[in-house]
């Protein structure tokens, strides 16, 4: 359905898929305004691409005579020349030029060819006789190329585009979204936002006659927040990841919005990934190294803090050869095998005794609290990883998402949550919604298992051959 037609969808296929909003331009003029109808709403920093706040808008503006060709609207798109007749000095406000320029507008910005900024048009006595606001910043001497243009041919407010710039009757303004933003918009069907389940909990659950007949917003926001929390952990499991590349330094940071890992891992030459082991068992991270006397007392410095040194661990982890400790032969054959020796080799069966837990090619890592960082064994140095980790969805405040298969289980633990710490509810009600809560928790984990028949079919056929096609 290309128009939406009173459903759950409001967007056009155009907006979901291409990301845009296309426009027909009614009337020739300045001071237009086009309303967007996105889903999400537009970023506004600034129209022009030199500005550093340029790179804060979520999207772009364009305009077509043809709706085939394309150009971006900034301050360079709605430029225009004209040579000046006379010299005129900084305590003067007009500006003439010859021949006149219809296409200089009042709001535009007089600029000289080395970029220097003469002023702003206020008002425009005829087509080559212009009044500035101020007294010109800089002199104009005669023949100097002035270039005419808007600084901001067009603004953003409350999703309302509004162009400084004339337009042309019939020509096209499109609204595209960034590659980015785009990503973020596929797919978010499946999702519902917070704020839209907090209104919709107060609609459904808060009122007189109602279960709840009066609570505070804000009470329902924090129990929308902490069953999000607790959801995250093991039923949504909102699953982050990063592909990164560990530095010399054989450490990177812990992401912002980081809870817990789930695993890190390496690409071969095939694209396939080996996971990285923790190296707890092995090694450990001090949270300090005090300085130590020659009798083992931690010294202090001048305002009574101990001492920090270098952690003699950490230099000795960063230095070993990983190998030393797997048991491992030589062998970079980048391929998902584990370690192979032949007879040839004469050392057949040497491997015999080895312990599991470290006889694996792959690499360790270990979290060091005290930094925050994610450091590695020595053998990943300079190689290319993918860090998954879960976030607890309360990183973005309202703006997180919930999968509308969890939904329910999520009003549930909203009203389990108010009615078990509000006074005067009786108990058995309090019981009864805390077995409902758990019902609807349960099944969301089966819906959001994703478990399809025809995988455990290909499970089954892997672990018995006898099963056929």
């Amino acid at each position: 359905m290309p128009i939406p037609n009173g459903g759950l969808i409001t967007e056009t296929n155009r907006q979901y898929y291409a990301g845009a909003q296309q426009f027909t331009i009614g009337s020739t003029g300045v001071g237009q305004t086009f309303t967007s109808t996105f889903d999400t709403n537009l970023v506004f920093g600034s129209s022009d691409p030199a500005a550093n706040s340029y790179n804060l808008n979520n999207f772009k503006v364009f305009t077509s005579a043809n709706a085939n060709t394309w150009t971006e609207l900034t301050p360079s798109a709605t430029a225009t020349n004209g040579t000046s007749n006379a010299q005129k000095l900084t305590n003067q406000k007009n500006v003439t030029i010859n021949p006149g320029n219809n296409n200089i507008l009042a709001g535009m910005t007089i600029l000289k060819a080395d970029g220097s900024l003469v002023g702003v048009i206020q008002t425009i006595n005829n087509n080559a006789d212009f009044t500035c606001v101020d007294n010109l910043a800089v002199q104009v001497n005669n023949l100097d190329v002035l270039t005419f243009q808007f600084a901001s041919p067009w603004t953003e407010s409350n999703n309302i585009i509004t162009v400084a710039a004339s337009l042309t009757s019939g020509n096209y303004l499109k609204i595209q979204m960034n590659e980015d933003t785009l990503w973020d918009m596929h797919g978010s069907y499946e999702y519902t936002k917070l704020d839209d389940i907090i209104n919709n909990f107060l609609i459904a659950y808060v009122g007189s006659g109602k279960l709840i007949p009066s609570v505070k917003r804000t009470d329902v926001i924090f129990h929308a927040k902490r069953g999000l929390q607790e959801f995250s952990y093991d039923t949504l499991k909102s699953v982050r990841s990063q592909e990164l590349t560990v530095p010399d330094s054989l450490s990177i940071i812990i992401p912002q919005d980081y809870v817990n890992y789930v695993r890190l891992a390496y690409p071969d030459n095939l694209g396939v990934l080996h996971t990285i082991f923790p190296a707890n068992e092995l090694t450990l991270r001090p949270y300090s190294a005090p300085v130590q006397d020659d009798l083992g007392v931690p010294t202090q410095d001048s305002s009574n803090s101990n001492l920090e040194g270098t952690s003699l661990i950490t230099k000795k982890w960063d230095a070993n050869d990983p190998r030393r400790i797997s048991g491992a032969y030589i062998n970079d054959y980048e391929i998902a095998d584990i370690y192979w020796k032949t007879y040839y080799d004469g050392a057949l069966g040497q491997r015999y005794g080895l312990n599991p837990e470290t006889s694996q090619r792959n690499g360790w890592f270990i979290i060091d609290d005290r930094k925050g960082l994610f450091a590695f064994s020595s053998d990943l140095k300079n190689k290319l990883i993918t860090l998954e980790y879960i976030s607890d969805g309360n990183a973005y405040d309202l703006d997180a998402k919930i999968p509308k298969m969890a939904e329910e289980a999520l009003y549930a633990h909203i009203l389990y949550s108010i009615l078990s710490t509000s006074v005067g509810v009786q108990e058995y009600i309090v019981q009864r919604f805390k077995r409902e809560r758990s019902a609807k928790l349960r099944n969301a984990k089966i819906r959001l298992s994703n478990i399809k028949l025809d995988q455990i079919v290909q499970v089954m056929r892997n672990k018995s051959k006898w099963i056929k096609y």
